[in-house]
């Protein structure tokens, strides 16, 4: 039986889920995500460890303090949801073994639809990121303050909600280029765009459009949707696919994934910028940063800024004239 788990199979009606969750490090969720998400149709989720601050109303992230990944396996069948939640056990117990970032122990509880259809959304709060960026989920209040570019998301089940270092390290830097005056006007690229929540950034800071690409379409359909509920649908374009893009080169673009995949997309990452135009590289680890520079500098691309969060780093690269 799993840690945690009822003392008896799950039981259960069509409408309920069976909910396995571990705390982890931060480096680990990834890891942790994937495994999860072998045996969860229902979907994965993570909750990162926050403090509320505003008298509550808003939330700053604490990386210091473990995640919380979430994943839901369908409980109609309650022992093919005992042999799912057996399955990520050993392969979490494989991956705790290494012990090379702290993992808890997988627990299980019985998740009513009805209940699970609201409960979900108390783990987003309203988020600051930066100066002026405001991530407000459209379930949530917010009062803004004068200067607040607003962000009304809803993650839906894509990725991107603003909680994980490099989508915060990602909007800086968007927030960043748009103090420079890089986003006047500009045409901006938004690889792997997700949620569509750097596209709505850099179009809400003065780009005058922005193209999402990504190979999840599910991500494409969100990005589409959260721009409209922005009011920025006729600056912000999405569809799916990858590079090259087939567009004429952008003034900036925006590439939250990971060093493997910035690696292998150095070139047509760089192909994507007129001359002169700037790349702003997230969701690399700090012991992949070399390799990433490393692959930029083969293809002619300049690193002029380096930003961290935790373990985690942002590099802003321009091509040259």
């Amino acid at each position: 039986m799993v840690d945690g788990a009822p003392s008896t199979a799950p039981t259960a009606g069509a409408g309920a889920w069976l909910e396995l969750s571990v705390e982890a490090d931060v480096e680990a969720v990834e890891a942790v995500t994937e495994i999860l998400g072998r045996v969860a149709p229902g979907g994965t989720s993570v909750e990162p460890a926050f403090e509320l601050v505003e008298e509550g109303l808003g939330a700053r992230v604490d990386p210091t303090r473990p995640s919380i990944v979430r994943a839901y396996v369908p409980a109609r069948d309650p022992a093919a949801a005992e042999r799912a939640a057996a399955e990520a056990a050993e392969a979490l117990g494989h991956l705790q073994a290494f012990g090379l970032r702290p993992i808890g122990e997988l627990t299980t509880r019985i998740v009513h639809e009805a209940d699970w259809a609201e409960a979900w959304k108390a783990h987003f709060p309203v988020l600051r990121v930066g100066r002026r960026i405001v991530i407000k989920p459209t379930w949530r209040d917010h009062t803004p303050q004068p200067d607040d570019v607003i962000l009304d998301l809803d993650p839906g089940m894509a990725f991107g909600t603003g909680l994980h270092p490099t989508t915060r390290l990602c909007l800086a830097g968007v927030e960043s280029a748009a103090d420079r005056g890089l986003l006047d006007g500009a045409r901006v690229l938004d690889v792997g765009c997700g949620s569509g929540i750097l596209a709505i950034a850099a179009a809400k800071l003065g780009a005058g459009s922005v193209l999402g690409v990504d190979t999840d379409p599910i991500a494409v359909e969100a990005t589409i949707a959260n721009a409209a509920r922005n009011g920025m649908a006729e600056r912000i374009a999405a569809r799916a696919g990858s590079l090259p893009s087939g567009e004429p080169g952008f003034d900036l673009v925006l590439a939250n994934l990971i060093a493997s995949v910035l690696i292998a997309l150095a070139a047509p990452l760089s192909d994507e910028l007129r001359p002169g135009g700037t790349l702003l590289a997230s969701g690399i680890f700090d012991d992949r940063e070399t390799d990433v520079r490393a692959a930029f500098d083969a293809v002619g691309l300049a690193v002029t800024t380096r930003t961290v969060e935790g373990e985690w780093v942002a590099l802003e690269a321009v091509r040259p004239n």
